[in-house]
């Protein structure tokens, strides 16, 4: 069965989980042979450009919410619109309704925005949304059933990752050395745990240090002033793949935000850095603990583990191997996803026979 194009509102970037997400993911269908086509909801970079232009993608000015401008995007009335965790393309949902799209979202979160809430109490929801993990199903499925969603509407695909984008190169330690622990993700307060410095403090390894990307004054009032051994640095001070290299494990103590698929998790496994996280939400479907990766359910346990890493050298280096070949072949092995998303895409196709394409 041959798949229409598909059209994504929204464009990736180098920050946030959904924008990478969305870049991986771009590069994944494009691999198969999806016709992909792109509706910018910000300016666009002309890095960013350039990358989506040489994988393929067609982009398209952005016509924001104006109906007559979308409309006049090429093949868009009636075709199928992804978008991942977009807030300005919930703002748009009813201008697409109105062109006869079918709709995939694609909420990175665990939880309904207002706005998404908004729009199905006054046209109703979705035709199909995407959970990165089965936690995430579990989490929004009791939600979207409120407004007649069921779980064939709800569809579990792993984010898309492409793990020759991190070069595997884990950092020797020897006993003594400095040991360097790391944090990365947005600078939002709710990523952080409020006693950070304190669980960072306990770790039994006198040389520990920290290196936190995605710092923010927020976060700082939230945590406090970093301790002489912490090195902060704001978003896109460094690249990922740079930032990881320095590392020797990736320590991972949320707030309030409930991690689901975590990218940081699928970067550090795939660049060479042993993970520290939660055992909890998304990241026990991640890591295999003991193996891949170390699951703390306690702030104790958080320093041990850090410990752990610090003063076994050899126990770090092979669950560093043993996470990389999970990245590669298994948590995203390509023809896996691909046939996800082939599938839905299919789906749509039939629904689109059963109620028409025209525009409302």
């Amino acid at each position: 069965m041959t798949l229409p194009p598909v059209y994504v509102v929204g464009y990736p970037g180098s920050i946030g989980g959904a924008n990478t997400e969305l870049w991986h993911t771009l590069k994944l269908w494009r691999r198969f042979g999806l016709d992909v086509h792109l509706i910018p909801t910000s300016q666009v970079g002309e890095l960013w450009r350039q990358r989506c232009d040489a994988i393929g993608c067609v982009t398209h000015e952005s016509p924001e919410g104006d109906r007559d401008a979308l409309a006049a995007v090429g093949g868009l009335p009636g075709a199928t619109v992804v978008s991942f965790c977009n807030d300005r393309f919930l703002a748009a949902a009813s201008t697409y309704r109105r062109l006869g799209c079918k709709i995939v979202w694609v909420n990175c979160m665990n939880w309904l925005f207002p706005a998404e809430e908004h729009h199905y109490r006054s046209e109703g929801p979705f035709d199909a949304y995407v959970c990165q993990s089965r936690y995430q199903q579990r989490s929004l499925l009791p939600k979207l059933k409120r407004f007649g969603v069921g779980p064939s509407e709800c569809h579990h695909i792993p984010g898309a990752f492409d793990a020759t984008e991190f070069e595997f190169c884990p950092r020797n330690h020897r006993p003594r050395e400095e040991f360097f622990l790391g944090r990365i993700s947005r600078a939002d307060p709710d990523k952080f745990h409020r006693n950070t410095w304190k669980i960072v403090r306990a770790v039994p390894y006198a040389r520990r240090r920290v290196r936190i990307l995605g710092w923010s004054a927020a976060v700082e009032e939230k945590l406090g002033r970093p301790p002489a051994w912490a090195e902060t640095m704001p978003c896109g001070s460094e690249t990922a793949p740079a930032f990881y290299a320095t590392l020797h494990g990736l320590l991972h103590i949320t707030g309030s935000s409930r991690e689901n698929w975590p990218r940081c998790g699928l970067e550090a496994m795939a660049a060479g850095v042993p993970i520290v996280a939660e055992a909890d939400f998304g990241w026990p479907e991640m890591i295999e603990h003991g193996v891949t990766g170390l699951l703390a359910s306690s702030a104790a346990e958080f320093a041990y583990y850090a410990a752990k890493l610090a003063h076994e050298e050899e126990f770090r280096l092979e669950m560093a191997l043993a996470a990389r070949r999970r990245v590669c072949e298994v948590l995203a092995q390509p023809e896996r996803i691909w046939d996800r998303w082939r599938r839905l895409f299919e789906s749509l196709m039939l629904l689109r026979q059963v109620t028409g394409n025209a525009p409302g």
